[in-house]
């Protein structure tokens, strides 16, 4: 599922606690302590739930796979807490230790979640293509940004600063391009959940808010982004006219 954030960029760029702009940090961080706080919580609540049917994260995920007519995709565990995601390289499902054996309707939430990235995969979703297409462009992006930014704003070169703001922009596209992939692939794992008949009643609900909070760990990696452009485009957008 990657709850994490996907890309981290240097906040500390600026002029120090008396730089105003230092609020739009502020608020980043607030949102990412939230929104991280709210999916650990729901996880941990729905966690403590069993699944009716009693099948394992696993066992809903090569169920569910098998549902849609895929057999060429391998579900494995994978170590760490939340680690769960999709690889479209390998064709392989990989479900954290709090999923992979857990039958919980958390566990199961997001291991449907997963499939229904795989299942994104299988039919050709064009979102999803795009992401991966993505992938090396923004990986540039985030790795030049801040330092193209950084160098240009020590040696006084505008076109470094301007050329490390577009790095940074391309990074950003690609966390906007990961938001209908992600509420796409928590969609099909709502539905086909409740058609196969691994979750029902109140369980579906329990994996809508689930799933509900995971999206906004996206969200907010989105809105810190824009709040660290805006920062990027005040301390630094009117030096062409300064110069």
């Amino acid at each position: 599922m990657g709850y994490g954030y996907g890309y981290g960029y240097g906040y500390g760029l600026g002029y120090g606690f008396l730089d105003p702009t230092m609020l739009l940090v502020y608020i980043g961080v607030i949102l990412s302590i939230w929104a991280s706080s709210r999916v650990n919580s729901t996880f941990q609540k729905y966690a403590q739930v069993r699944s009716m049917t009693g099948m394992s994260g696993a066992e809903a995920a090569k169920r569910l796979l098998n549902s849609q007519g895929i057999y060429g995709v391998t579900v494995q565990p994978v170590r760490g807490q939340l680690t769960d995601h999709y690889d479209p390289r390998t064709k392989t499902v990989n479900l954290s230790e709090s999923v992979y054996n857990q039958t919980s309707v958390a566990a199961v939430a997001v291991a449907a979640h997963e499939c229904g990235h795989a299942i994104q995969d299988n039919v050709g979703y064009v979102p999803l293509r795009l992401r991966a297409a993505f992938v090396p462009v923004a990986n540039l992006g985030s790795k030049l940004s801040m330092p193209l930014i950084l160098i240009g704003f020590l040696i006084g070169l505008t076109p470094f600063i301007q050329v490390g703001i577009w790095m940074f922009v391309l990074a950003l596209l690609f966390q906007i391009i990961t938001l209908p992939v992600e509420f796409n692939a928590s969609a099909r794992a709502v539905r086909l959940l409740d058609e196969v008949g691994i979750l029902s009643g109140q369980e579906v609900n329990g994996t809508k808010k689930v799933l509900g909070a995971a999206a906004l760990t996206y969200v907010a990696a989105v809105a810190v982004s824009m709040l660290q452009l805006l920062r990027l485009l005040i301390l630094f957008g009117g030096r062409r006219r300064n110069d």
